[in-house]
């Protein structure tokens, strides 16, 4: 938790669940990226958390935006955003959707197979592609699945037809996972990038860019490389791969530009057993899985809780949200320690919450508040 979250805290209640967000930290962020990637643009993924005022700050720092919608780029325009720093980057577009795109000023679209393809072609001639691979995200806090993207082979014939349709064929893209703890992992698909570059080059078709995707962790409760250690082991695997020819690249960064930058304050609700000589208490909190920790799913992200008693006596508990459905269980597998002397109506603050959260918050389910964000 930033001084400024902490002193916000201090001085203001607020009766739901609240995320506050402080943008100085998401400045710090962003200029680390900056510092780290000096020849990478970067393009924010919105969806990590699209409140105005963090997209108004990115905007005046010059990043770039990755929309997954067209509601994401009429937020990114609102904010101060020109067409031109807008990629389309879902691979799963209505066709309408992409001439909205298009006639907004958008140029750059993502793909991964012959449909969506065909779809560009028809309703946003001319525009610049990019082709998504498969990716490994082993090791990854929260893998992606076969959901997005292409096989190399297939890719390499996509590329071909988007120059026959007209298109600019102008890079492919990956992801390695989200909170992806080795920076090492971004090399196999570099390799593969490299290779592709050079089998189209050779029949004619140069294509320009590469979009290493998102992957760069927030810290939860395992410590994480720094983001230096991200850039110079993707610019290592440039250099190895590329040689001399490296083309342009661009970063998708969400979780690891606004995740440590915010909090969760949440409110005890209820502390129960459910049998007399059970050692594990049950913590109910007034958010959980519906109210904006969807991410907590498999226990995936564990996020640091903190409150007014830590530094005392440790105890398992399961975590769990408020509402009336039994998968709104944040922590039961592994239960989470917490102080044994916490109490029914006491604060937590759930810490790096920053990124997939608001976004994740359902609309009222079972009459709760989304969760609301606050940007200091």
């Amino acid at each position: 938790m930033t001084q400024r979250i902490h002193d916000y805290l201090e001085r203001t209640a607020h009766e739901a669940p609240c995320l506050v967000m402080d943008l100085e930290r998401v400045r710090d962020n962003y200029q680390a990226f900056a510092h780290a990637m000096p020849d990478t643009r970067v393009f924010y993924a919105i969806k990590a958390n699209p409140a105005p005022a963090i997209l108004e700050l990115l905007a005046e720092l010059s990043s770039c935006f990755d929309a997954a919608s067209v509601a994401e780029i009429r937020m990114a325009l609102a904010a101060g955003a020109t067409p031109d720093r807008i990629s389309y980057s879902n691979t799963i577009k209505r066709e309408r959707d992409i001439a909205t795109a298009f006639d907004l000023g958008v140029r750059q679209f993502a793909f991964d197979c012959d449909a969506e393809l065909e779809k560009i072609a028809r309703v946003a001639p001319g525009s610049r592609v990019v082709c998504r691979l498969l990716c490994d995200g082993e090791g990854a806090d929260w893998p992606l699945s076969k959901k997005f993207g292409c096989a190399p082979a297939m890719a390499g014939r996509l590329m071909r037809r988007a120059h026959e349709l007209g298109l600019e064929a102008h890079g492919l893209a990956f992801h390695v996972g989200s909170q992806q703890p080795n920076p090492g992992m971004w090399d196999g698909a570099l390799a593969t990038c490299a290779d592709l570059f050079r089998q189209l080059g050779e029949q004619g078709i140069e294509m320009k860019m590469v979009n290493l995707g998102g992957g760069f962790p927030a810290r939860y409760l395992r410590d994480v490389p720094q983001v230096e250690m991200y850039g110079q082991a993707i610019t290592g695997s440039l250099k190895r791969h590329f040689g001399n020819r490296i083309p342009q690249t661009i970063i998708e960064p969400g979780r690891g530009l606004v995740g440590d930058a915010g909090v969760i304050r949440s409110e005890i609700v209820l502390i129960s057993k459910k049998d007399d000589d059970d050692p594990v208490r049950w913590v109910y909190l007034d958010i959980g899985k519906f109210g904006g920790l969807a991410e907590t799913i498999d226990e995936a992200i564990r996020y640091p809780i903190r409150t007014d008693h830590d530094g005392e006596e440790l105890a398992p508990v399961v975590l769990a949200g408020p509402t009336c459905d039994s998968v709104d269980v944040m922590y039961e597998k592994e239960p989470y320690l917490l102080p044994v002397s916490i109490e029914i109506g006491e604060t937590v603050t759930i810490e790096s919450t920053g990124a997939y959260t608001a976004t994740y918050a359902s609309n009222g389910f079972n009459g709760f508040d989304p969760l609301r964000c606050v940007c200091i």
